[in-house]
């Protein structure tokens, strides 16, 4: 059977263009000179990725990586506005970090967002806004605009759905340590157990509950072996999932295993594998589980291992998979100990909603205008922002092209220029469209700019909001 169980996967989304805004002017009957009436586009419809609480992989999205949204529609005259296109809503499992690749090399780039909570929502596409109907452009001198505004283009992008599992506490180990074992008894989950390694390809997820009523959850994290944090084995695939957790399980085979390991050297790699994937996992609240104590010749081991547990100050339980000696103590030690880490959570507040936060960060990464030199008198302006203002422009209507100098100078664009060493009559290239530069005369001239700045020659500034 295909294993159906996804944790990473990389997808295209889209969102809807937006609709074109329309140029029209009233025309009835008595009414020689009707003003400008033409209603706005709609806005392109916005790719959105929510937390469900009823899914557990990523499976949805292994086969289908391409998502659009639904376009805006044209706005019409008599100022009827174009309709909306219809958000796509795409939802993945509690626990999903989503971020953005790299376009080149389709590496992760930056985090977007971080959906840890039922029902959280970040918005990945932004629908293209609609363009605006001549309407807008009215001003004390400009009484008949003729032109209008087109309608943006949605921007299309990669990006990485990365899933984490959401669990209490997870049990890590060597493969074949009895971890999975240890899961089905003190929970209802079946894993599929068996007596050779790497019988966990998954994690599994169980609910544990102790004798007082308090319950977690606990995830069986396949095995790791000694070169994990570099990528070995089943490494990187699944030591992300115990970031989340907030207690450890660290089980040890006081047998050694078919191999004949040692426990306490097994206990040590484990750990020092945690440490160099993520220091912080080093820190984190750990139970060291001693497993299969009902077999012969295990004391030695156990008392081991229970020394080497206690001086690095963890809490330590002989126990048996196999006979359930000792799981009742564990599960009411960790149920207790879930109890008081969840408590200490509370209270440092309730979980911020940082949906705002993402959205302010995509906004001003808009706005942001950055200013090359590519040529001895030609400079190259980037930005989402002022790239839009050039794409909704009509350039075959003049008054169209006018009004996008006046926005230029209201974003900062002029400013930007002038700092960065523009003068007037230099050539501004944005897109594939090029104007020339009307500035100030007294920036400093290309020969006076030293050889180490004329490469770079960046400037970052803000744009209208």
């Amino acid at each position: 059977m295909e294993n159906t169980f996804t944790d990473l996967s990389h997808i295209n989304v889209r969102g809807g263009d937006g609709g074109a805004g329309c140029m029209s002017f009233r025309r009835e009957a008595f009414v020689p000179k009707g003003g400008p009436d033409g209603g706005d586009g709609g806005r392109g419809g916005s790719v959105i990725v929510e937390a469900d609480p009823q899914l557990s992989s990523l499976i949805d999205y292994r086969y289908k990586h391409h998502f659009r949204a639904e376009r805006g529609t044209h706005g019409q005259g008599a100022r009827r506005h174009g309709k909306d296109g219809a958000d796509l809503v795409l939802r993945v499992p509690v626990g999903t970090v989503i971020r953005e690749l790299d376009p080149e090399t389709q590496t992760p780039a930056y985090d977007i967002a971080d959906l840890t909570r039922p029902g959280e929502r970040v918005v990945v596409a932004p629908g293209g806004a609609g363009g605006r109907g001549n309407i807008h452009f009215v001003t004390s001198v400009r009484r008949a605009p003729a032109f209008a505004e087109k309608g943006e283009p949605a921007r299309e992008h990669w990006i990485e759905l990365e899933m984490k599992l959401m669990a209490d506490a997870a049990l890590v180990g060597m493969p074949s340590v009895g971890k999975s074992s240890i899961i089905a008894r003190i929970s209802a989950a079946r894993p599929k157990i068996a007596d050779y390694p790497f019988t966990t390809l998954v994690p599994n997820l169980g609910v544990a509950r102790a004798a007082s009523g308090q319950s977690f959850v606990a995830a069986d994290v396949p095995g790791l072996i000694e070169g994990a944090s570099e990528g070995r084995g089943l490494g990187h695939q699944f030591l992300r999932h115990i970031e989340r957790t907030a207690l450890i399980l660290h089980v040890v085979d006081v047998t050694g295993g078919y191999e004949g390991r040692d426990a306490v050297e097994d206990y040590k790699t484990i750990n020092a594998e945690l440490a160099a994937y993520a220091a912080e996992l080093a820190q984190r609240p750990q139970i060291v589980v001693a497993n299969k104590c009902d077999l012969p010749d295990t004391e030695d081991a156990t008392e081991r291992l229970r020394a080497a547990a206690e001086a690095d100050g963890h809490e330590f339980f002989a126990v048996s998979a196999a006979t359930g000696a000792g799981l009742d103590a564990l599960v009411s030690s960790c149920a207790a100990e879930v109890a008081r880490l969840r408590a200490e959570a509370a209270e440092t507040g309730p979980a911020l909603d940082l949906t705002e936060r993402w959205e302010r960060e995509r906004e001003r990464r808009d706005r942001r205008i950055t200013v090359r030199r590519e040529e001895r008198h030609a400079w190259r302006v980037t930005g989402a922002q002022v790239e839009r203002m050039v794409i909704q422009t009509d350039w075959d209507n003049d008054e169209a092209v006018a009004y996008l100098q006046h926005r230029f100078d209201r974003c900062g664009l002029d400013d930007a220029l002038a700092k960065a060493g523009a003068v007037t009559g230099d050539e501004v290239r944005i897109l594939e469209l090029a104007f020339t530069f009307e500035g100030k005369d007294d920036a400093r001239d290309f020969d006076e700019i030293k050889e180490d700045e004329k490469d770079e020659g960046i400037f970052d500034g803000e744009g209208e909001s």
